[in-house]
């Protein structure tokens, strides 16, 4: 089952913008300091200086090298519609200090992002740790408010992006995989998210039903064991009639059909004895109901003996009106054993009964799937088809989070620099022009970030990319292809050029696209290559040169 077309296929109008999908979303999903921030820059005559912040990560998730930047759409929404009503001004001044003046109320009263500039990596794209994916410039007051809810939206995106591009890795490009793990999910919002995050990230459809309506994603879905143990026989099957496909004719007892179609299976195979009649009642009903959908959860009772007979005994039925099933879903058991069985049996079904394409019939997986159980069932050899993967994946089980963080580079055009007995911690200051530069064989070698006004890399031209931080690691790279990163999506009141946003299914083709030409060792699951980010040398000498500068000078006594 597809959903209609809906949010995953259209393009955003050229007008106004809507807002962000969650409406929790507003200038209140903020942390008190950035409005005690907001009120000490007020007090001070400072909240009009101009700054630059950047937003970056600074270690790539679940071991890997690798992340999928998603969330901007969101930010570019809140962005688009920030304005404080009087109602969460009054409740700011409730929250604040009764010392506050109300000068500073009045101010907030015509607060709104008109003059903030959001450059930013095209959601989608495969990015690495310390390169901005959104560079924020404005008046300080404001894009500190900006600060945490930017973090919010793009920190569990762009993590479980990157956890279903993991999965997708690992399980292949020819598999299905489904996403099911709204029940499990933290929360409405974690739901929602992950269902959209999730298909960015290279699943092919959701059991949400409410992210298929807000964003066109498409639905798979079945029928629960519940719905199979709710049968007791085949008596309870009131309506037996079925209409062929081709609606020539009609078929006063499908129950019949069925009955008879199990008992040529059984004397064809003669491995099984009785199945279980309730769960013949259920599979027999739910195809009446879907007989273009017939898709049977077969580990209610047991797989071989009865659930997998049981199936192809209605598959067979419908076949005979001109229909098609779709398959079987396995939630149990040693699923690489049983899924190997299964097929076995269906190509034995096809053979002894000439059904053309029955042994191809779709074998899904379910079962609390992770990473590595679809590595384990790669390496046992499987006849798994689709995977339907939960708790897990939406949970991002593996890392909790991705750690995104926010920090001044520049205000009113100087550079800042934020240090830390931590060098991984230590900022890279000003604003910066990323790019990244490719090699002949077509991978991506490294990304480097310049100063704002430095010649940009040319193609074929011999450059000097320097590790941040440590003076011994550098090299000199020849690009094949030069691709600026960062592009502007909100241009505030100047008159720069505005990218528009894509429609999420182009999100989702881009992220595939980008995975497909990274370099196979950067994507190993296991101890991968790290990639390379790097800075100009002129860019090297300047951080080098303000660190020292900021740096206070012990003295020993």
């Amino acid at each position: 089952m597809e959903a209609k077309e809906n949010g995953a296929n259209k393009k955003p109008s050229s007008g106004a913008i809507d807002g962000p999908t969650n409406p929790m979303v507003t200038p209140l999903l903020t942390d008190l300091y950035q409005f005690t921030m907001a009120y000490a820059y007020w007090k001070a005559g400072k909240h009009q200086e101009r700054a630059v912040f950047d937003l970056y990560f600074r270690k790539s998730p679940f071991g890997g090298e690798y992340t999928v930047f998603a969330g901007l759409e969101e930010c570019i929404r809140f962005i688009a519609n920030f304005k404080l009503t009087e109602e969460e001004i009054d409740f700011v001044r409730q929250s604040l200090s009764s010392s506050c003046e109300d000068g500073f109320f009045d101010y907030l009263r015509g607060v709104d992002c008109s003059d903030v500039e959001v450059y930013a990596i095209p959601e989608g794209t495969v990015v690495f740790p310390k390169v901005p994916l959104m560079r924020v410039e404005g008046p300080i007051a404001v894009v500190q408010l900006l600060e945490t809810p930017f973090v919010n939206l793009i920190n569990y995106a762009s993590l479980v992006s990157t956890n279903a591009a993991r999965h997708r890795h690992v399980a292949g490009k020819s598999k299905t995989l489904l996403e099911f793990g709204l029940r499990r999910a933290q929360g409405p919002d974690g739901g929602i998210g992950a269902s959209k995050y999730c298909y960015i990230g290279g699943f092919d459809a959701t059991s949400n039903v409410a992210a298929g309506k807000l964003f066109g994603i498409p639905l798979r879905g079945t029928h629960s064991h519940a719905f199979v143990s709710s049968y007791m026989n085949l008596d309870e099957i009131s309506d037996k009639s079925l209409r062929r496909k081709d609606g020539s004719s009609t078929c006063d007892d499908f129950v019949i059909v069925v009955q008879t179609w199990l008992s040529k299976i059984q004397l064809s195979n003669g491995v099984f004895g009785e199945t279980n009649q309730s769960e013949l009642a259920a599979f027999t009903s739910y195809a009446l109901a879907f007989p273009d959908n017939f898709l049977a959860l077969v580990d209610t009772y047991d797989v071989m003996r009865s659930g997998v007979p049981n199936f192809c005994a209605v598959a067979l039925a419908l076949s005979d009106l001109g229909y098609k099933a779709v398959g079987i879903r396995l939630d149990s058991g040693d699923l690489a054993y049983l899924s190997c069985e299964v097929r076995k049996f269906f190509r034995s079904i096809e053979k002894e009964f000439g059904v053309p394409e029955f042994g191809k019939l779709a074998i899904t997986a379910s079962n609390d799937l992770n990473e590595e159980t679809l590595d384990a069932l790669n390496k046992q050899g499987h006849e798994v088809d689709a995977y339907g993967i939960g708790t897990y994946l939406v949970t991002c089980y593996a890392q909790a989070a991705l750690g995104v963080v926010f920090k001044l580079v520049e205000i009113n055009n100087q550079p800042r620099i934020k240090l830390s007995e931590d060098v991984s911690k230590v900022s890279i200051p000003c604003k910066k022009r990323c790019y990244r530069l490719y090699g002949k064989e077509g991978y991506p070698l490294v990304d480097i970030m310049t100063g704002e006004n430095e010649p940009p890399p040319k193609v074929g031209e011999r450059i000097l990319c320097r590790h941040p931080f440590q003076e011994s690691k550098r090299a000199y790279v020849v690009p094949q292809k030069v691709e600026e990163l960062l592009r502007c999506y909100w241009p505030g009141n100047s008159d720069k050029k505005k990218d528009t946003l894509p429609a999420l299914r182009d999100i989702r083709d881009r992220c595939i696209k980008q995975l497909e030409i990274m370099r196979p060792d950067h994507m190993r699951r296991l101890n991968p290559t790290p990639y390379k980010v790097s800075v100009s040398a002129k860019l090297y000498d300047f951080i080098h040169f303000l660190w020292l500068n900021e740096a206070p000078v012990g003295e020993l006594q």
